[in-house]
């Protein structure tokens, strides 16, 4: 094994945290990873990982080779880019991972314009309301919503979404407003299991407010809880993005915002760096330039937005 492909081994064991993941992220076999590493800290004469049962992690001597390594490695896919014309041209497949709701809203036009701009370009888009690692599962970008774990991948941050609670206009009509947390509790709840937000709701800045609600509805479909919000027979509570529209155009109504937890960020993820290939850099481009600019995700002109 050269040096280069060792480089590559490293950095694919680190992000995986796996001798296991890391070889079939290369398409290697694990005895060939595992040797390469072990042969790497041989001539380093320093240890990169600690080993369990269970998985491996960087030593701090670790995470500072870690850097260097994929400085080299995007320096020479750059160079390699030059050449090949891959730097200035998007080919091949883009495999994008996102939150289901948010795909629908939002990746989902994203990814037709970004086809229409690219003829050459197929894409592929998994939307999924769960966390995936990105490196074993092979995808290019992932949409991610929340505050975001340490990791070796580079994110960029598009926007915001509050979690809301809202009903129809009809429906506080009817039953009335609630101006407090306590009075949620004789509302007619319409919960989304999708959300784990079914029986216990939670506001304030810590979220040191909370309230137990008692759904008389739970659905599995966010889709479906906001439908039947829209049509009057409950309140629900779901993420701003989700209901944008419909708050807009005042065919739904938020509740109590002055109550709300702080925002969740919206970012997107991928793990190649100031190098990255073209297909991943447009896409980043334009999605960027999208989500930036719609005033759901960033209502406010003065937002201030960092990588």
């Amino acid at each position: 094994m050269d040096r280069l492909q060792t480089l590559e081994v490293f950095v694919a064991v680190a992000d995986t945290e796996s001798f296991a993941a890391g070889s079939r992220a290369l398409g290697m076999s694990a005895p060939s990873v595992t040797r390469g590493i072990n042969a790497l800290e041989a001539r380093l004469g320093a240890r990169l990982f600690t080993r369990t049962t269970r998985r491996v992690r960087l030593t701090e001597i670790g995470e500072r080779y870690l850097a260097d390594a994929r400085r080299i490695l995007a320096e020479l896919q750059a160079a390699e880019d030059g050449v090949s014309g891959a730097a200035t041209r998007p080919t091949g497949v883009l495999r994008v991972t996102c939150p289901t709701e948010f795909g629908r809203i939002h990746v989902m036009p994203l990814l037709m314009e970004y086809l229409e701009h690219y003829p050459e370009m197929r894409a592929e888009v998994v939307m999924v309301d769960r966390v995936v690692n990105m490196i074993e599962e092979g995808f290019d970008i992932a949409v991610r919503i929340g505050s975001l774990p340490s990791s070796g991948l580079s994110a960029l941050r598009v926007g915001s979404v509050r979690r809301v609670v809202c009903g129809s206009p009809a429906y506080f009509a009817r039953e009335g407003i609630p101006t407090s947390l306590e009075a949620l509790t004789t509302q007619r709840v319409i919960a989304s299991s999708t959300l784990n937000n079914g029986k216990e709701w939670r506001f304030g800045r810590e979220g040191e407010h909370s309230v137990r609600v008692s759904p008389r509805l739970t659905m599995s479909s966010i889709a479906a809880c906001i439908e039947a919000a829209r049509s009057g027979w409950g309140i629900t509570r779901v993420l701003s993005y989700q209901v944008g529209e419909d708050l807009a155009e005042g065919r739904l109504q938020a509740v109590l915002e002055e109550l709300e937890p702080p925002a969740l960020p919206i970012h997107l993820l991928h793990s190649e760096g100031r190098g990255a290939v073209a297909k991943v850099r447009t896409f980043l481009d334009l999605a960027a330039e999208r989500l930036r600019a719609d005033p759901v995700l960033n209502p406010t002109p003065s937002a201030r937005l960092t990588d």
